[in-house]
């Protein structure tokens, strides 16, 4: 029985070994996918965005990954949620206050197991994740990876929730 995750992968600040941000990001899929019971199935292109909310921090480099899950992992969440938590902190991320720069930000866009999509509404882990439908620097990447997902609430892709959005400021990042 297998699951899919969609993460959200992001960061504006070096780690503590002078990788860049774009370094990080590809670190942090390649840790991904050396996930217990995990394969990266995709990986979308890199993207330069602003802070949001606007902040005067660094642009962040966003991208997202689909993961593909096995037992025992595809059941529970949280579980994969706290193994992000250690990607991050492996990384240099310190939590401080909200929205502050990063070294590295894995966000749990999207999980579903082979009952279908997980719709959680608990504080602990609210799926999907709460503003994903607000944020280009989130849909653009989903779309890249995972076109004809269909956000679990809302019901839409997410080509179709970013066309819906204001102008925010993300480009494709040059490599």
């Amino acid at each position: 029985m297998t699951s899919m995750a969609l993460i959200a992968i992001g960061a504006n600040l070096p780690r503590p070994d002078g990788a860049t941000p774009l370094q990080t990001c590809r670190h942090a899929a390649v840790m991904l996918d050396r996930l217990p019971g995990a394969r990266l199935a995709g990986l979308s292109r890199w993207y330069v965005s602003a802070p949001v909310p606007p902040s005067g921090q660094p642009p962040y480099v966003n991208g997202v990954a689909l993961l593909v899950l096995q037992e025992p992992t595809s059941r529970d969440p949280a579980v994969f949620l706290r193994q992000l938590f250690e990607i991050e902190a492996d990384c240099g991320r310190q939590r401080s206050v909200p929205n502050a720069a990063r070294t590295l930000d894995l966000d749990l866009i999207a999980f579903e197991t082979p009952e279908g999509p997980v719709v959680r509404a608990a504080p602990d882990l609210i799926l999907p994740h709460p503003r994903a439908h607000l944020r280009a620097f989130v849909l653009a990447p989903i779309a890249d990876v995972a076109p004809t997902w269909q956000h679990p609430v809302l019901g839409r892709t997410a080509a179709d929730l970013l066309s819906d959005l204001p102008d925010q400021e993300i480009g494709l990042l040059s490599e």
